[in-house]
């Protein structure tokens, strides 16, 4: 079988892939874009039916292609999928789809071997754009024989996709909060364990939120504080766009536990630590409002108050008096959703190009190891906003200009 050879060979077809491609057309650089199934394949097949987007249209973006929905409104599922497939056809990006990368070598004289069930593909430089969702974190706790169905978010699609029975949704971020709000308006009795997490507003004074951590810099964070990359952002873009007020949530009916412990004799364990994480949340929450006021005053600029947005509804009995210890068949438990997060997974990188951690070694997503590799669209890969749509987009500008540069 005939060797392909390319400048450039792209590894994924999601936002991240498709950005760069975008950057390198510009730049005129020859380059190929390979995606295993199709085009936002995890968009489409790991993700449950009713999900929206977190940030409202205008903002969630590539720069020169605007949604086909309402800008205010919080794009679906399915729109997401549709505007990275009309972006792609936007840019008439080489893409080749239905061919998986299993193995990538580095050559003696510092190319790159991919190979693939179709062919092997040979290229001076490889980007690896296959986004922070790559392998579903699922803790091994609760036995299989307790005949309780267990599912990570991945693989959550909608209620009717569980058996009847309670629920228990373990992580509470953008995921597990939205699927518990789902599941307990469709009927369930749910159970939603919290942990840490930062709480910004669905909007303040007139301005969406994702417009006020831009504002204050939040976005261009470059550094995480110890323990931060494991607190999640704990907003919805659900009914309209809301803070996932845990309060609220309780208040309306779900039983929130602390962070999940362990399990033993039919018993899940938590810690008693869920009054903390929500007056943890609410003192983030009220961190952005008193930031925003300043930022305000300091600019003269004439927004409207919004006085209400500081009142808090009464903490929830569940947080008052925690459950710490919940027999699961006792409570009527079926289900356990894990929305614990993911792992990265670059086995298929079969040359060094990693730190002691086994993390990518980069700059800025330029590789410190492996000169000609480069990553795009992991969280945190030059600043906050890296692992968004419209975050990866300045990553992949850069990741371009330094290709070119070659």
């Amino acid at each position: 079988m005939a060797v392909e050879k390319v400048e450039t060979l792209i590894i994924g077809g999601g936002q991240a892939g498709l950005a760069v491609s975008r950057h390198l057309g510009k730049l005129g650089r020859e380059h190929l874009l390979v995606e295993r199934k199709r085009i936002a394949e995890r968009w489409r097949a790991e993700r449950w039916d009713s999900l929206v987007a977190n940030g409202p249209a205008w903002h969630d973006r590539f720069p020169d292609l605007e949604f086909k929905c309402d800008g205010a409104a919080f794009a679906s599922r399915d729109e997401i999928v549709q505007y990275l497939e009309d972006y792609a056809k936007q840019n008439k990006s080489p893409v080749r789809t239905g061919v998986e990368v299993t193995a990538l070598h580095r050559n003696t004289d510092g190319t790159f071997r991919a190979e693939t069930a179709a062919g092997v593909i040979e290229a001076r430089n490889v980007v690896a754009a296959t986004g922070p969702f790559q392998k579903p974190l699922r803790p091994v706790m609760v036995p299989d024989s307790e005949g309780i169905l267990q599912i990570h978010s991945a693989h959550y699609q909608n209620p009717a996709q569980l058996p009847p029975g309670a629920v228990l949704v373990v992580g509470a971020g953008s995921s597990g909060a939205q699927i518990a709000d789902e599941l307990q308006r469709a009927g369930r009795n749910v159970y939603l364990s919290v942990g840490p997490h930062d709480r910004p507003p669905r909007a303040y004074r007139g301005k969406d939120f994702v417009w006020w951590l831009g504002a204050l810099g939040k976005w261009d964070a470059k550094t995480i504080a110890p323990g931060m990359e494991h607190v999640t952002i704990a907003v919805s873009g659900a009914h309209g766009g809301h803070t996932v007020d845990f309060r609220r949530l309780a208040h309306r009916g779900i039983t929130l536990v602390g962070r999940t412990d362990g399990f033993a004799d039919g018993k899940m364990s938590f810690a008693p630590d869920l009054k903390a994480n929500i007056e943890r949340g609410d003192a983030n929450y009220l961190s952005v409002l008193a930031e925003a006021d300043a930022h305000i005053a300091a600019n003269h600029l004439d927004f409207p108050e919004e006085p209400d947005a500081r009142t808090l509804v009464a903490m929830p009995d569940c947080a008052l008096n925690p459950i710490l210890s919940l027999d699961l068949k006792q409570a009527g438990i079926t289900s356990i959703i894990w929305s614990t997060g993911y792992a990265l997974d670059f086995g298929w990188i079969k040359f060094d190009a990693f730190d002691e951690k086994g993390r990518p070694a980069h700059e800025r997503g330029v590789s410190t190891k492996a000169p000609g590799l480069y990553f795009l669209g992991l969280p945190w890969l030059s600043r906050r906003a890296s692992a968004f749509i419209w975050g990866v987009w300045v990553d992949a500008e850069h990741v371009a200009g330094r290709i070119a540069a070659r």
